[in-house]
């Protein structure tokens, strides 16, 4: 005995959008399994998952009024794919392209850490030129530059210029504002500040090209 699964024609097309839902859903858990194994290229990935994407797309804008939500058709059918409804109700592009993107905005980022970071360097060289020599003076400069030294996650903890502010930072914190560096001292700083901008400088990465 036949058992219809439809009534009629409406029907009948809503259950084979239904089971296409369905193996786009599944086909797209297995390929971001498949990506984050390295059984497949990311090229191949990121080909394969934009086709699935735009497939999801267009299919559920079809059935918006039949499955407003897809999370409940994939717990009412015992869909256990998070990956895939990550992939395609949430984030909605590929992994690879969501990864191009944080890196970018981590390279912007940084690219405006290291631009502060060598204002500051100049800034405190340029001020014990102009003898500019009272802790009150000195201090906030130094306090400035470690500070964005400490956002740079490129550099390590032990880096040369991080030990010497830190160093520095501390003797001017036990001296009085009004009081001054002495030409020594201020020729000392001058050094270690110039001896940590090259460390800094050769520290970064693609320096010199």
């Amino acid at each position: 005995m036949e058992v219809k699964l439809w009534n009629d024609k409406r029907e009948r097309e809503m259950y084979e959008n239904f089971a296409e839902l369905y193996a786009i859903i599944k086909a797209t858990e297995k390929l971001e399994k498949a990506y984050v194994r390295d059984i497949i290229s990311s090229s191949e990935y990121e080909t394969e998952c934009q086709k699935l994407i735009a497939h999801f797309k267009t299919l559920a804008s079809t059935l918006k009024d039949t499955v407003p939500s897809i999370e409940r058709f994939a717990d009412t059918y015992k869909m256990d794919c998070p990956a895939a409804i990550n992939r395609l109700v949430t984030s909605g592009v590929p992994a690879t392209v969501e990864h191009r993107a944080v890196a970018a905005a981590s390279a912007t980022t940084s690219a405006a850490i290291v631009a502060e970071c060598v204002q500051n360097f100049i800034t405190a060289m340029d001020s014990l030129k102009l003898n500019m020599v009272a802790v009150d003076q000195v201090y906030p400069l130094l306090s400035d530059l470690s500070a964005s030294l400490n956002k740079l996650g490129i550099l390590p903890p032990d880096f040369e210029g991080k030990i010497k502010m830190k160093e520095w930072i501390s003797r001017l914190a036990k001296m009085g504002a009004a009081d001054e560096l002495t030409e020594q001292q201020a020729r000392q700083l001058h050094f270690d500040l110039e001896s940590s901008y090259n460390s800094f400088m050769a520290a970064l990465p693609n320096a010199g090209t």
